[in-house]
C-alpha cells in the first residue's frame, strides 16, 4: 500500500503504519511527510494525501464530514452548493449533534453549529463527485438551518420573510417552487423557532399560488 492509495480520503496517523509498516514513530514520519509536501495536517492525527501525492483534487465537504462528526454541510455553504445564493462563501458550515468547535488548516476554515439529536437527521443526503461521497444538507434543510440557527433572526411576517429571502440572502426564488415542503415542517415540529419556520412554508405555498 503507498500514501496515493488513500485518495482523497482523509486518514489517521495510525493508518500509515499500513503504508510504513517498519517505521517505529509515525508521528515523526508525519511531520517529515507534511513538511515534504506528501500529506496536509487537517487536525491533531488526521491528515489527507497532497494532491500532488494521491493525483485526486481534495474535496472539502468530505473533508469537513471527517474532522468533525457525526456532521454535515449545511447553511450558506450547502445553498451556495446548489446555486441557491450567489455569494462566495469563505469556510464550510456543517451542522453537528457535538460541541459547536472551528478548526483552520491548510484547506480552510471549517465551522460545526450544534443541533439537537432529533433535528439532525432530518432532510440529509448523501452526494457523490468524481472521488467523494459527502454528506450534505437538501436545499430546503440548508435554509432551515440558516435560519433557525443565525442568531437574533425571528422573521414573523411575510414581508420580512420576503425581504430576508431576496433582499439579504438573495435567495433563488423561483427554487422554491421545488421545495419539499413536508422537510421544512419536519423541521418545525422540532425546532425552536417553528413559528418562523411556518411562516416560511406558508411563504411557499403562496409563491406558488401567484
Amino acid at each position: 500500500m503507498t500514501l496515493e492509495d488513500f485518495r482523497n480520503t482523509p486518514f489517521r496517523m495510525q493508518d500509515m503504519s499500513s503504508v510504513f509498516p517498519d517505521c517505529v514513530n509515525l508521528a515523526t514520519k508525519a511531520k517529515r511527510l507534511e513538511r515534504d509536501g506528501e500529506i496536509i495536517r487537517l487536525k491533531k492525527g488526521l491528515y489527507v494525501a497532497s494532491p500532488r501525492t494521491s493525483r485526486v483534487e481534495l474535496s472539502p465537504f468530505l473533508i469537513a464530514n471527517h474532522i468533525y462528526g457525526p456532521s454535515y454541510v449545511s447553511m450558506q455553504t450547502a445553498l451556495r452548493y446548489y446555486g441557491l445564493i450567489p455569494e462566495a462563501v469563505y469556510s464550510v458550515q456543517s451542522m453537528t449533534t457535538g460541541v459547536a468547535r472551528d478548526y483552520e488548516n491548510a484547506i480552510g476554515t471549517f465551522n460545526y453549529i450544534h443541533v439537537p439529536a432529533r433535528y439532525y437527521n432530518i432532510g440529509v443526503t448523501m452526494k457523490e463527485e468524481a472521488e467523494a461521497t459527502f454528506m450534505i444538507a437538501t436545499p430546503e434543510k440548508a435554509l432551515c438551518d440558516l435560519m433557525v440557527f443565525t442568531p437574533n433572526l425571528n422573521l414573523r411576517f411575510q414581508t420580512s420573510m420576503r425581504e430576508y429571502l431576496e433582499e439579504d440572502i438573495r435567495f433563488d426564488m423561483d427554487a422554491l417552487l421545488n421545495f419539499d415542503l413536508d422537510i421544512i415542517k419536519d423541521c418545525a415540529e422540532v425546532s425552536r423557532k417553528k413559528t418562523m419556520l411556518n411562516q416560511l412554508i406558508k411563504f411557499v405555498e403562496n409563491e406558488r399560488n401567484i
